[in-house]
């Protein structure tokens, strides 16, 4: 299931391996949030928890996701309090990009029929951002973005569609406004 998932197949989350996964993030992500102000647990954890931790980047707990393991966050990137990236998909965070608190990455999605959903069938597609974005507080990101580089998405947008490298997006859902420089 694990390889359906990652190929944006539909799949089951209750397959073992994605269990064994599962938990193995949340026992990581219960030492990630209990450690507070002490920044160098937070970074080492994060380097266990993550699929790659760049030099410099700075997470704030706390912090929640599904796995770890295909979240890949760049070098001087920073995540505010609050951060849920849900890496049913992978998520890739470039350079120096910065998260307002509560920022959320959603790859899942699930199936219109309501028979299939209740059966637990789920797809996820990978969330991309560029370098130097900055993603405002209580954003939202749905699965399938990419955000180019330099991009600004506003406080509480909602971005269901890709943002070109040097825009800026607000509301809900995303829409383009005219550069203020």
């Amino acid at each position: 299931m694990r390889e359906r998932m990652l190929a944006g197949e539909w799949y089951l989350a209750d397959d073992p391996e994605l269990i064994a996964m599962a938990q193995r993030r949340h026992d990581l992500c219960v030492l990630l949030n209990a450690v507070d102000a002490r920044p160098h647990l937070v970074a080492s954890t994060l380097g266990e928890l993550l699929g790659s931790f760049g030099a410099g980047a700075v997470v704030r707990p706390p912090f929640q996701c599904d796995y770890g393991t295909h979240i890949s966050i760049g070098d001087g990137a920073f995540v505010n309090f609050g951060a849920v990236f849900l890496d049913c998909a992978p998520i890739s965070i470039g350079a120096a990009t910065q998260f307002g608190p509560n920022a959320q990455l959603l790859t899942p999605d699930h199936p219109r029929d309501a028979a299939k959903r209740r059966e637990g069938w789920e797809a996820a597609h990978p969330i991309t951002i560029g370098e130097n974005a900055w993603i405002g507080g209580g954003a939202i990101v749905c699965g399938g973005v990419t955000i180019g580089d330099d991009a600004i998405v506003g406080a509480g947008a909602v971005v269901t569609r890709d943002v070109a490298a040097g825009t800026t997006v607000v509301g809900s859902p995303a829409r383009p406004v005219p550069s203020k420089t």
